[in-house]
């Protein structure tokens, strides 16, 4: 996925290389297992835009995302937060799995949480979802934020929000459907 990372099952054999971050995830727990668009524009994003200093994943779902950024940036501040407890208890099990410590996982919203700033903030949410957030993913942005989980006829409502809230300088990935926006 990307240039670096490379998602695989525990049990299956994948070469380690210098060039390649190899992220095992139990296929079937919690939404994030590397195969899905959404999960795949924002492993992208983070291989682009990670400064490696802070990272925040909202909606954690497995952990991919932290443990991704976890994996390029041992020493960086990483937190994740999802409001389903049992995805909470997953993503600390995979980050276990893959030997990731220092992840400041936590149960609740990013408002819950009180989850401080991070210089790259992806949210993997659903449009729905991220609508309402929006003001507040911004306030938790300290350098780029990421939304995915837009569908393609989506992309203008989230626009437009954005534009409401004075931000008109983004980009925008596809993979099929489905889009992220970098702002």
């Amino acid at each position: 996925v990307g240039r670096r990372f490379v998602i695989a099952p525990p049990w299956s054999e994948v070469a380690e290389a210098p060039d390649r971050i190899v992220i095992r995830i139990e296929p079937g727990m919690a939404f994030g297992t590397g195969t899905h668009e959404t999960t795949r524009l924002c492993l992208a994003a983070i291989e682009k835009y990670f400064d490696r200093e802070s990272f925040l994943d909202v909606g954690t779902g497995t952990g991919i995302l932290a443990i991704a950024a976890a994996r390029l940036a041992p020493d960086a501040r990483i937190a994740a937060c999802d409001t389903d407890a049992e995805a909470v208890e997953i993503a600390r099990e995979n980050a276990r799995l893959n030997q990731v410590e220092g992840i400041n996982f936590s149960v609740g919203t990013v408002d819950e949480t009180g989850t401080c700033s991070a210089n790259l903030v992806c949210a993997n949410l659903t449009a729905d979802v991220i609508l309402p957030l929006l003001p507040r993913l911004l306030d938790a942005t300290c350098g780029r934020l990421v939304l995915s989980g837009i569908l393609q006829e989506q992309v203008s409502m989230i626009t437009a929000r954005l534009t409401e809230l004075g931000i008109n300088d983004f980009e925008m990935e596809t993979d099929g459907e489905w889009v992220a926006i970098i702002v």
